[in-house]
């Protein structure tokens, strides 16, 4: 059967030493991974297990973007994160920094009606992920963002309560994992708005960085 329109190709992320780029398919988001950040937000860590939810690939971005600020909201919070890349046998290939950009109004409406989350993760330019480098030891690094200069979130990877394996051991039991999948690994405490005219960059020792301009609305 032909489509009756060209589908549009699987967005791409550049690779470290590589001439050809990653093709995004599945962007899986774990909520309440550092203790401090639940603690902000008002809400306890589930230990038990973890939660998930998802962005659109269509949602990302690349690093050095402009996003005009998104529609529907007053609220719009920058979450600095570590982004996962897997392979084929859904093992971690790679490792990036990105950003959850949260439509924080919206997500505080939804909890309060025990809705989903949807409209406040996943939206345009809602992921924006820096490049990739091989490999996939977490130890030892940090992660940081800076609003104009200045840092907001910092934390060691190691604060992370559930780490990379547990994750994935998690992930696997829900998802047939593989190629094209990206895990977002939570946000440290810190968290809080931006608005036109901020430069966001998230950073992870190691990594190349994640860089976001926020413009007006569109």
């Amino acid at each position: 059967m032909d489509p009756i329109f060209s589908p549009r190709p699987l967005p791409l992320l550049p690779v470290i030493g590589r001439d050809g780029g990653y093709p995004v398919a599945r962007i899986f988001c774990v909520g309440r991974n550092y203790a401090a950040h639940a603690a902000e937000m008002g809400n306890e860590v589930d230990r038990e297990e973890p939660f998930w939810f998802t962005k659109s690939c269509f949602a990302m971005i690349p690093s050095g973007s402009a996003l005009p600020y998104p529609p529907g909201t007053r609220d719009l919070h920058h979450e600095v994160e570590l982004v996962v890349a897997l392979g084929e046998d859904g093992e971690p290939i790679a490792l990036g920094c990105g950003l959850d950009m949260t439509r924080r109004d919206l997500q505080a409406r939804a909890k309060e009606g025990r809705k989903p989350w949807d409209t406040s993760k996943d939206f345009e330019g809602s992921a924006v992920i820096g490049a990739l480098t091989p490999g996939a030891d977490t130890s030892g690094r940090t992660i940081r963002l800076l609003v104009n200069g200045a840092v907001r979130q910092e934390a060691p990877l190691s604060d992370m309560v559930r780490d990379l394996p547990d994750l994935l051991d998690h992930l696997r039991g829900l998802y047939r994992l593989g190629s094209g999948d990206l895990i977002m690994t939570g946000t440290p405490a810190g968290v809080a708005a931006v608005g036109p005219g901020d430069e966001l960059v998230g950073e992870i020792d190691g990594l190349a960085p994640v860089h976001l301009s926020i413009g007006d609305p569109a």
